[in-house]
């Protein structure tokens, strides 16, 4: 079994941000990059189906020449060869970006994604992938099986679970609950070294998606405690409507 993960590389969630000039960019100097968590998982999902089954994982991932560390780090993990598509700026329209990757992923049967990054959130990849491929998609996978050429995956919705089953090929957005990222061995580290990256030039799209504006989250106000008499009910609607402005 010959699988496919695409990995996004992400700002550490305890990464101080600091907003550019511009106010449509983060400032990338000093930051900490890593794997996107759920992407993470979907590396450890591919490594386990191949240790099961045979066959080989290849990391995919859009972006500039620092994403080679992340795909580095899931070499280390075991993955046998990454590529890099090549971009000046990691786009932040999920379209550019799964029409970039889709061109590259026809030849696999399993095609695993993290079902959402950390820093945008759109959780439209791997979705958008199935879609220009035709494909069978299946996302917020917290549970995954392959026997032979059928798929059975188990993901949580509101108020519930839903075991879907499909047909291979296919394209799974996993959840980073659905399993324990391993940590690379310093043998396996040393030998990621030496693993070659392949390269690739890409012709991105144009995007219909624009950043207008960044901005820090609103410091928290302290609370407020009001004395337990009859005028709490008036007072507490008072503040909420002239303070906190929520009715």
């Amino acid at each position: 079994m010959n699988v496919a993960v695409c990995i996004r590389q992400t700002p550490d969630t305890e990464a101080a941000i600091q907003i550019a000039p511009d106010e449509r960019t983060v400032l990338d100097g000093g930051m900490h990059w890593i794997i996107s968590p759920h992407d993470e998982t979907a590396v450890e999902q591919a490594l386990r189906l191949v240790e099961e089954n045979g066959g080989l994982v290849t990391v995919y991932s859009l972006g500039p020449p620092r994403v080679d560390k992340a795909l580095r780090e899931a070499l280390a993990m075991g993955a046998d060869r990454g590529v890099r598509l090549d971009c000046d700026d990691m786009p932040v329209d999920p379209a550019v970006v799964a029409y970039a990757l889709a061109h590259v992923l026809g030849e696999y049967d399993l095609i695993l994604t993290g079902e959402q990054a950390i820093d945008h959130a759109n959780a439209q990849v791997p979705q958008r992938i199935a879609a220009i491929l035709g494909r069978a998609c299946v996302t917020a996978v917290e549970e995954l099986s392959i026997d032979g050429k059928d798929c059975t995956a188990r993901r949580v919705v509101e108020g519930g679970e839903e075991i879907v089953r499909c047909t291979l090929p296919a394209v799974i957005g996993t959840n980073r609950r659905l399993m324990e990222p391993r940590y690379p061995s310093f043998r396996n580290i040393m030998r990621a070294k030496k693993k070659p990256i392949d390269v690739q030039t890409t012709e991105l799209g144009e995007s219909a998606l624009e950043i207008l504006r960044l901005r820090y989250a609103n410091d928290r106000v302290a609370g407020r405690r009001l004395p337990f008499d009859d005028t709490v009910p008036d007072r507490l609607a008072q503040l909420l409507r002239d303070e906190a402005k929520v009715i």
